[in-house]
């Protein structure tokens, strides 16, 4: 049965997967993943380190946190909230940040300490715009484009054209591989 309660159709002759399709939040945590971006992985200090430095623009709620180091990293790195909040309350509990009720949210901001501890920990100062992370978003986006050229041709080409784009990629895979090959 295909996913719209039908029997897959292959409306057009083309592959299996020339029918299916992922939920937009599925296809963007496979990107993310695949590329480093939403998935990437701190370290604990590194997330202490960049909560600080985001309290650094002033006073925020744990969603505007997140939101502001998704910013800072050109939307390399989206923090989830279960890294983020623990990081709050226990930069809370050493004294580093104040919490507070604002319009019915937590709100953190940083204490002296927190603001001497920002600055030490060079958090604000990660370069998230080098050359590898260039080259990493620069790679995922064009890996995006690839992707959605390939489902428009796989939902909407004739049998022929499916078959020719299925060979393209194949070649692009192959070509991928190479390049790794070559150290």
């Amino acid at each position: 049965m295909g996913r719209h309660g039908g029997p897959r159709s292959h409306r057009h002759g083309g592959p299996p997967w020339a029918d299916f399709r992922l939920g937009d939040v599925v296809e963007q945590r496979f990107f993310e993943r695949a590329w480093g971006g939403g998935g990437r992985r701190m370290r604990r200090g590194d997330v202490k380190a960049e909560v600080l430095s985001a309290l650094v623009d002033g006073p925020a709620h744990g969603y505007e946190v997140i939101r502001r180091l998704e910013e800072k990293s050109g939307g390399m790195w989206r923090p989830s909230p279960g890294s983020v909040y623990p990081t709050l309350q226990m930069l809370e509990d050493a004294g580093l940040v104040r919490a507070s009720e604002q319009d019915g949210r937590r709100t953190y901001e940083l204490t002296d300490e927190g603001r001497t501890e920002a600055e030490q920990s060079g958090g604000e100062d990660r370069d998230w715009d080098n050359q590898e992370m260039g080259g990493r978003l620069a790679a995922r986006n064009a890996m995006v484009q690839l992707h959605m050229a390939a489902r428009q041709v796989a939902t909407s080409g004739t049998a022929d054209q499916v078959d020719r784009a299925a060979a393209v990629l194949r070649q692009a895979r192959q070509s991928l591989y190479q390049i790794l090959a070559e150290d």
